[in-house]
Parts: C-alpha cells; sequence; structure tokens
C-alpha cells in the first residue's frame, strides 16, 4: 500500500531545498509518495515578516543551513539572485515578485501534470548548489523541465498565461498548511498531521509505519 503526504515547499526557503535529497532517499526506500504543494515564502505571505523578526535569527538561519548541507554532503549556495526582491538595508519586500512567483508557478504547473517532485528537486538544485550562475535566466528552468519528461518551452508558456489560476492554487495550498497546523516550510502532512522541518521526517516515517508503511 503506497503512503501518499503532502509535501509544502517553497523555492526560497533553503531548509525546503536540504529536505530534498532526504525525502528522495525516503521514497527510494519506502512504498511512500510525496504529494508536492507549492507555497510562497514566508517574506511574501507576511508583509513586514523581516522588521519583526528577532535579527539574531538570519545569520543563525545562514550558520544552521550550511551546517545541515555540510553534514549531508549537499552542495549549497544562496541562489543568486536571491528568489525575492528585497532591499538589502530596510528590509522591505517589493510587490512585485517576478523570480520567486515564476518558478513558483512553474512548480505548481509540472506538479498538476505529475512531474512536481522531479522538477522541483531539478530546479531547486540549479538555483541553491552553487553550480549555476543567474538561475532565472534563458532555458535554464525549461531545461529543469525537459530533462523530467517534460516540455520546458510549452511548460513556461503555460505557466505565464495560467498565472491567475496557478496563483490561486499556491494560495490554497498556503491555507491548507494552515489548516493542517503550521506555517513554516518544509511542513509535511500526513492523514491531516503536520511534521514541520526536515529534522521531522524520521517523525512522519514513524507514523506512516503504524499505518503499515513498508520497504519497497
Amino acid at each position: 500500500m503506497n503512503h501518499t503526504f503532502d509535501f509544502y515547499f517553497s523555492f526560497r526557503s533553503p531548509y525546503s531545498y536540504l529536505a530534498i535529497p532526504m525525502i528522495e532517499q525516503l521514497q527510494a526506500r519506502y512504498d511512500a509518495t510525496a504529494s508536492m504543494r507549492i507555497v510562497r515564502p514566508i517574506a511574501v505571505r507576511i508583509p513586514g515578516f523581516f522588521q519583526k523578526v528577532n535579527p539574531l535569527w538570519p545569520p543563525y538561519l545562514m550558520r544552521d543551513t550550511r551546517r545541515i548541507a555540510e553534514i549531508n554532503g549537499i552542495p549549497y549556495r544562496w541562489p543568486r539572485p536571491d528568489p525575492i526582491v528585497q532591499d538589502r538595508e530596510t528590509r522591505d519586500v517589493a510587490k512585485d515578485q517576478p523570480y520567486i512567483m515564476r518558478v513558483s508557478r512553474l512548480g505548481a504547473l509540472a506538479t498538476e501534470r505529475g512531474k512536481g517532485f522531479d522538477f522541483i528537486r531539478k530546479a531547486s538544485h540549479v538555483m541553491w548548489s552553487g553550480e549555476t550562475e543567474g538561475w532565472h535566466e534563458g532555458d535554464k528552468l525549461a531545461a529543469c523541465a525537459d530533462a523530467c519528461g517534460l516540455d520546458g518551452a510549452v511548460l513556461e508558456r503555460d505557466a505565464a498565461a495560467e498565472a491567475p489560476r496557478l496563483d490561486a492554487m499556491i494560495e490554497a495550498n498556503e491555507n491548507a498548511a494552515t489548516a493542517a497546523g503550521h506555517w513554516g516550510v518544509p511542513l509535511f502532512v500526513f492523514e491531516g498531521e503536520p511534521f514541520f522541518g526536515q529534522d521531522r521526517i524520521d517523525h512522519l516515517v514513524w507514523r506512516m509505519k503504524q499505518r503499515g508503511l513498508k520497504e519497497r
């Protein structure tokens, strides 16, 4: 019996990126499938978030994510450019967010077309691994779609044409995450129970084993 769980993912979340290899291993080992649900980053969802957050949090996040990447052998560097448009001095987040919304719509549409995890894995690697400059330029994201069996040019075209519908889908994902009991990412939800953070994946597996999860 396949066990399906929701994986709420933001392309601007380093912890979401760092969780991808762990979920890939989980799916390879167990009869389980992640149902991808794209959400916007918290900086976009909650206006003024960075004006309110404890100033110790951003530097700790950078230290912690580098450490997690190093421990797990995951290539890691903050994306260039940053997926969100933000004034570094004032921390104000721009109303118009072309980068994060473009890749989020592509992820949502790829999920709808049955290739969500594969596309998200490839696109987030391009963005976060440090192996690619200018992840947003040219056909780099389209190439990620091509690599997982989708037509990248068509995906880009359709994501742009269907932006309002995809934005509504992303907002519905955010509402569903809130209803499940959390606001952050990566968030995993199984049978209505939320598991927040890549350090709760073992707890997710434990719970699914209680429901009959087996190794492949």
